[in-house]
């Protein structure tokens, strides 16, 4: 299989599962991967997904081998069409995205990681967008996602110059939100996982919502989209069980 999935107590782990092609996304993985964000999307017992890659590599962007065969227009819109539903998918899920970065993520695999909501990166790897370098640009939400998450200003710098960086460096720049030891990798992707997992659902998806949209929202729009979606988060089960034993206890909101 070339995506394997396995559920612990309310995470779903994806792993990519083409090692002898350091994970690529052919259409036959990008089309399974993208059924599986959906369904776990669906499945009521999924609090949040863990996606990695098996072997040494995390993905290596888009599979190359597939493009001979792209040289055909409908070919070539039908593949582009199908990296946008799977790039777009990450950020249409309700459930939050905790990438396990256990290789060099270059090119299309970066791209991959930024879709994500939280990126946990193996030290001692690199990670970037060098595409300038070749004579193209990142073409799966790169220049879009990167900008967002870093600046203009950083995001030009990195992307016009094709420079890649290593995953301490990331981290330090905001890049990736943590650098750890490859072996520490999906462990603390779990680690932080399962504590998303722990939140309330609602609040969890309605604040992933609103930062996502609101980021690109008139400010008085997105104001009152947030206004919106804490009402209905007052209404929740959750609030009225969670505030009722805060207000019961003498310990600090972050204890709770």
């Amino acid at each position: 299989m070339n995506l394997l999935t396995e559920d612990r107590d309310g995470v779903r782990i994806l792993t990519l599962n083409r090692p002898e092609k350091r994970n690529a996304l052919d259409t036959a993985l990008s089309k399974a991967l993208l059924e599986a964000l959906r369904a776990a999307d669906e499945d009521e017992e999924v609090r949040c997904v863990v996606l990695t890659g098996a072997g040494q590599s995390f993905c290596a962007g888009a599979d190359l081998s597939e493009f001979k065969g792209l040289a055909d227009p409908q070919a070539a819109e039908a593949r582009a069409e199908l990296t946008m539903h799977l790039h777009l998918a990450f950020s249409k899920m309700a459930k939050p995205v905790v990438t396990a970065i256990n290789g060099a993520a270059m090119g299309g695999g970066c791209e991959f990681t930024l879709a994500c909501d939280f990126r946990i990166m193996a030290s001692g790897y690199q990670i970037g967008l060098p595409e300038v370098r070749v004579g193209i640009l990142p073409g799966a939400g790169g220049t879009q996602r990167m900008a967002r998450l870093l600046g203009t200003a950083k995001a030009m710098e990195l992307m016009l110059l094709g420079n890649t960086v290593d995953a301490d460096t990331a981290a330090s720049i905001g890049l990736v939100h943590r650098a750890v030891e490859k072996d520490r990798v999906l462990p603390e992707a779990m680690a932080l996982a399962n504590e998303l997992a722990s939140r309330p659902r609602l609040s969890v998806a309605l604040i992933k919502k609103l930062v996502l949209e609101g980021v690109q929202m008139p400010l008085e729009e997105a104001l009152q989209l947030e206004q919106r979606s804490f009402n209905e988060t007052m209404r929740s089960d959750d609030a009225s069980r969670l505030m009722r034993a805060y207000l019961k206890s003498e310990r600090p909101l972050n204890e709770q």
